[in-house]
């Protein structure tokens, strides 16, 4: 079996429900739900004697160390984090918490468990540790995109904290011998996506008649990654990558954040039409810019597809297609999810700022 942290949340869900359409292999699914993990994701796998729930803390070194006794797992992998910028920014202390602390506690259990397994079982364990592209730090126009060897320069309390896991990982590997895998993936987008980030942000904005905000110019290039395409890659580096690599993740698939609402406008546009006709264009609204707003992200993805053979299946145009079309079919999810204390979030966010 194979031990998840983080299994509720928006990727994490998504690679459960994805290992079980390629696996019979059980799973312990570990998270502690948080606002953005939600057990409404795993509805489908509620019979599915292979799916267990447990709910806890990475943080907690002796839950987890219990559960890994217990179920011994022969592979960890790790989602569980804080991963919104903005709210890094307004609140940085739970990102070092869970993405710095949690990591470390998480990986003190693991190299326990694993010091105490067979030979066989110890060449075979692995700890994957799901990470982000913002550790490398923003990119110029005509830079080439972040590589495996691409020196880290984080610019955002989230990313950082990120980093500080990251460089904790490989430690581990290199000190003391931990089979790891480290996995630097681009942005995400699909379903299941907690609409705090752009393109649920955008959809469910549009759909209920509020208002787009847009940061700034809305110039910043970021590279789209269809969720589907992602579990896919985690699945291949946990079958066949080496200990110690890390493995950019990425899909191909540069966009500046208008082009991106631009099109999920013209989507809408087309497959939901407005009452009272017009485009949903008119919605978009420019607020402030967030502090420190990275310009761009780019991923070259070459290494994963040279060693392992994984390339994205998804175009952006068919990936944002199937994005809308299970949003739109998905509409009790979305009101089940957007609680008081989430729309005043997004007030404070994006609203509580001078116009731009």
């Amino acid at each position: 079996m194979i031990f998840v942290t983080g299994g509720a949340g928006f990727i994490g869900s998504n690679f459960v429900l994805d290992w079980f359409a390629h696996s019979a292999e059980e799973v312990v699914n570990f998270d502690k739900l948080t606002y953005a993990g939600n057990l409404n994701n795993l509805e489908s796998l509620r019979t599915r004697k292979e799916h267990l729930f447990v709910k806890g803390d990475i943080c907690d070194r002796e839950q987890l160390q219990a559960l890994f006794a217990l179920h011994q797992p022969r592979a960890i992998v790790h989602f569980a984090a804080e991963s919104h910028v903005d709210r890094s920014i307004l609140g940085p202390g739970e990102f070092v918490t869970t993405n710095v602390n949690g990591t470390f506690s998480l990986l003190e259990a693991a190299r326990a468990y694993w010091s105490g397994l067979a030979p066989a079982a110890r060449d075979a364990f692995r700890f994957l540790h799901v990470s982000t592209d913002e550790v490398y730090g923003t990119l110029g126009p005509q830079d080439p995109p972040f590589c495996e060897t691409t020196a880290y320069a984080p610019n955002s309390p989230y990313s950082a904290s990120k980093a500080a896991a990251d460089h904790l990982v490989r430690a581990y590997h290199h000190t003391y011998g931990l089979p790891t895998l480290t996995t630097n993936c681009s942005n995400n987008y699909g379903p299941f996506h907690f609409p705090e980030k752009l393109i649920p942000l955008m959809i469910t904005n549009a759909l209920a008649g509020a208002p787009l905000p847009i940061y700034g110019d809305g110039q910043q290039v970021r590279d789209w990654l269809y969720v589907g395409d992602h579990c896919a890659a985690i699945r291949r580096v946990l079958e066949a990558g080496r200990p110690g690599q890390t493995y950019n993740i990425g899909g191909w698939n540069e966009k500046a954040n208008l082009d991106v609402v631009h099109t999920l406008c013209d989507i809408l546009d087309r497959v939901a039409p407005k009452d009272g006709g017009g485009s949903y264009r008119t919605q978009i609204t420019r607020v402030q810019d967030r502090p420190g707003h990275d310009r761009r992200y780019a991923i070259d993805a070459r290494k994963i597809e040279r060693e392992l053979g994984w390339r994205p299946g998804e175009t952006f145009e068919t990936g944002i297609e199937k994005t809308v079309q299970w949003y739109l079919s998905h509409r009790e999810w979305v009101r089940d999810i957007q609680s008081g204390d989430y729309l005043k979030w997004i007030e404070q966010n994006y609203f509580n700022r001078n116009a731009a």
